[in-house]
């Protein structure tokens, strides 16, 4: 049996889920009580689970991801919003320097099983300060988790396994996702972290992409393959740790490669998994690895400029045929 619910349906099923199966799990952000968050994720509640379960927080991210480490290392399970992964500045101590190297730190000691979500993305003209994707600075830093769901199967799956985990996990969730609706199984399921997911297969170059960009990914695609090019798509689901078994299966049979995000070029998670293929595949590969990636400029309000700020299909279609030189 299944059922069709937006990804931000999905989302909320799996927090009420964890939060009934587990006393544990508590849930902490700016307006996520009264108002059941931003995007409406958790209305209704703090009504069920009570105040002391369900916090309306300060605008302090640096506090209250502080707050929730301590309460993670004393055997509570929070899950945080920073309502924009933007925020993400004003938190960095907390998360970085405490959640990230708490558990390697004390030997073992010590866990801080807590799951960070981040609204991420462009394209609601919200202008320079609440449109990036900054998944490279949680990538770079050891002893963190990081998923980047596209679809609303994966967000709660993923979700679920995130807040059962021992280790701080960050939840990438493109804002301009959360309407998209599918199909997801009825009742209990988890998806594990660091499984990739192929969806679609193709013998000619593999997209490895995640989030929003899968998408893009899936209708570029189809265009190609009304060219007689087929890709293979790569939805990473997991970006740490990554699944680089499922990387060396597609590469070793398409042997081309794009790897596709919504980032910023420069410094991009995209760069990395792009050299670490260079260096570890080469010889699987016959032509360079390339990116697409945003450009490396502040997200502008513009609408028409904003358009042009990440990749779009259009873009990706581009990249294959010059990379197959067709």
């Amino acid at each position: 049996m299944s059922k069709k619910i937006s990804i931000s349906k999905a989302i909320g099923e799996a927090l009420h889920e964890e939060m009934t199966r587990d006393e544990k799990v508590i849930i902490l952000g700016e307006d996520m009580g009264k108002m059941g968050n931003v995007f409406g994720i958790t209305v209704g509640f703090q009504e069920e689970f009570g105040a002391h379960r369900v916090y309306d927080t300060p605008i302090s991210e640096s506090g209250f991801c502080g707050m929730a480490v301590g309460a993670a290392m004393r055997g509570i399970r929070p899950v945080v919003e920073l309502m924009y992964d933007d925020f993400i500045t004003v938190a960095a101590d907390p998360i970085l320097n405490q959640a990230a190297k708490m558990r390697y730190m004390t030997g073992g000691q010590a866990t801080v099983p807590m799951v960070l979500r981040l609204p991420m993305g462009a394209g609601r003209r919200n202008a320079g300060q609440h449109s990036q994707c900054l998944e490279n600075i949680f990538c770079h830093t050891p002893g963190l988790k990081v998923i980047a769901p596209s679809s609303a199967k994966d967000a709660k799956g993923l979700l679920k396994s995130a807040i059962r985990d021992d280790d701080p996990v960050i939840c990438m969730e493109h804002k301009l996702l959360y309407a998209k609706k599918e199909e997801i199984p009825e009742g209990e399921y988890t998806i594990p972290l660091g499984v990739a997911d192929v969806k679609r297969e193709g013998s000619d170059i593999t997209i490895i992409t995640w989030s929003r960009e899968v998408y893009f990914a899936l209708e570029a695609a189809e265009e190609l393959q009304k060219e007689g090019i087929f890709a293979e798509i790569l939805d990473l689901r997991t970006l740490v740790p990554l699944d680089w078994d499922a990387i060396v299966k597609s590469v070793s049979k398409t042997h081309h490669v794009l790897v596709v995000s919504e980032e910023a070029k420069r410094g991009s998670y995209a760069g990395e998994i792009s050299a670490q293929i260079a260096e570890d595949l080469f010889d699987e590969l016959d032509a360079p690895v390339e990116r697409v990636c945003g450009l490396n400029i502040v997200s502008p309000f513009s609408p028409t400029l904003e358009d042009q700020n990440f990749p779009h299909p259009k873009d990706i279609v581009r990249a294959v045929k010059r990379i197959l030189n067709r």
